[in-house]
């Protein structure tokens, strides 16, 4: 579009009616849809009910002026551009306007057709604001989360899951073994959500007794027990407008969960010892590693929470599941910590990655990164060993020997050839990933290829 015909909604402020009526009508004429008020009260309730892109205020009104309303809106709408009107042209009055956050001023009398191309540099401005937002919102659902890395198909699984339901504002649990990410879910599907601007607050409710967590979820006031001896707000409130992780639900006291539940329901949260509730708008989503079914089952967990809490389940894989993820995982880990250590450990030796793939990982991707960092400590090479993983990694007990047949019976193969069936190995283990592969052998992809070619 021409900067003569960018269509938009405009709110034109100013309390000399003729003025504004005029305004309207050219503004109109020029297909734009067109509010007014003559008054900034006005004003502000036009802006609760309507979507504006460009606000055209008058600088002096009675109450509240124009520069006054700018810098309103600036801290509370900041992409909303507002042009100001006024009868003074002078320096000091377009230093003050701009200062205030307008995008531009023009001078009284009006000059209709200047105001037009004023208007239509705002209204271009704005769309430019929204197709920004959009991309970077298109690119951030595109890449659901940096810290969920992976290629496995039951963790791509989970990531399509997180964009489903990131805008939801139901609750989630979250299931799957003790270091599995759970907290890590839990923060993409809040950075994927309408909430991510707000808090993300995470709480583990087997780490506090029962009396402190009651205090700690839902606050108290001064004088509710001994030792309170202030208003405290609890978590709720602080995560208000955001997220809050009720990780390890299951362990969360029978006596508490009603007071949950409530809050649940009714959004509303009662301090201790207070006799006001506090309307919250809170997103939670829960974790645990056991079975609340069966916990409800037991008679340990309420089955109204239960219920309430498991609007929608979200069961993270285990990474004895994940197949290659484990490798891509340990070269992330080796790469950050050795940054941390001051190493410059740059991967892994060609039979660490087969013991790696081989291991159960019973405290999964926890375990694996404690493995890494112990490994990275010890390591006195440019990439870690056999030698530098943990007895229980490198013969696990109950473990079947790793197949490694680089030998015929009885005979010394050519070196060669032990490399070629090696390369073979790997390839197997990494389902034909080659570009992984290189990056484990220690070569680049074209020095592969050529091995492989001489087959």
């Amino acid at each position: 579009m021409t900067e003569n015909n960018l269509p938009g909604r405009i709110l034109v402020i100013d309390d000399d009616q003729a003025l504004c009526e005029l305004l309207v009508e050219d503004l109109s004429r020029r297909k734009h849809q067109v509010s007014s008020a003559l008054k900034v009260d006005q004003a502000r309730e036009l802006l609760h009910r309507e979507e504006v892109d460009v606000v055209l205020t008058d600088l002096n009104m009675p109450g509240t002026s124009g520069i006054d309303f700018c810098a309103e809106l600036q801290e509370n709408r900041p992409d909303l551009p507002v042009v100001i009107m006024t009868a003074f042209g002078s320096l000091e009055t377009a230093i003050a306007a701009l200062r205030a956050g307008a995008y531009d001023f023009v001078t009284k009398p009006v000059d209709l057709d200047l105001l037009s191309i004023t208007l239509n540099r705002a209204l271009q401005h704005r769309h430019l604001q929204k197709k920004v937002r959009l991309l970077k919102d298109q690119i951030r659902r595109q890449q659901p989360d940096d810290e969920l890395l992976g290629e496995s198909a039951v963790l791509q699984q989970v990531k399509k899951q997180i964009l489903r339901i990131a805008d939801l504002n139901t609750s989630v649990l979250i299931s799957g073994e003790s270091g599995t990410g759970k907290e890590l879910v839990a923060r993409a599907l809040h950075r994927q959500s309408k909430r991510r601007e707000g808090p993300f607050v995470a709480i583990n409710c087997a780490a506090l007794p029962g009396n402190l967590l009651e205090s700690e979820l839902f606050g108290h006031v001064r004088g509710a027990f001994t030792d309170a001896r202030e208003n405290r707000k609890g978590l709720f409130l602080e995560a208000d407008g955001g997220t809050l992780l009720l990780d390890e639900i299951a362990e969360l006291p029978l006596t508490l969960q009603p007071k949950l539940l409530r809050v649940l329901e009714d959004h509303k949260v009662r301090p201790l010892g207070s006799t006001r509730e506090i309307a919250c708008d809170v997103r939670v989503l829960a974790s645990s590693h056991r079975n609340l079914s069966e916990a409800v089952s037991n008679h340990l967990f309420r089955s109204d929470l239960f219920y309430r809490l498991n609007v929608i389940q979200l069961d993270l894989p285990p990474l004895r599941e994940r197949g290659n993820d484990i490798l891509l995982l340990a070269l992330a880990f080796i790469k950050q910590l050795s940054q941390r250590f001051g190493k410059s450990v740059t991967g892994l030796a060609q039979p660490v990655a087969a013991i790696l793939l081989a291991y159960h990982w019973p405290g999964n991707v926890r375990e694996l990164h404690n493995v890494i960092e112990r490994a990275l400590a010890l390591s006195c090479h440019d990439q870690l060993t056999v030698e530098d993983l943990p007895e229980q990694v490198r013969h696990p007990a109950g473990s079947a020997p790793l197949p490694v047949s680089l030998v015929d019976q009885g005979t010394i193969l050519p070196l060669e050839e032990m490399e070629r069936r090696y390369i073979h190995q790997v390839l197997e283990q990494l389902d034909g990933n080659r570009t992984l592969a290189a990056r484990l052998l220690g070569v680049d992809r074209k020095t592969l290829y050529r091995k492989l070619k001489t087959d």
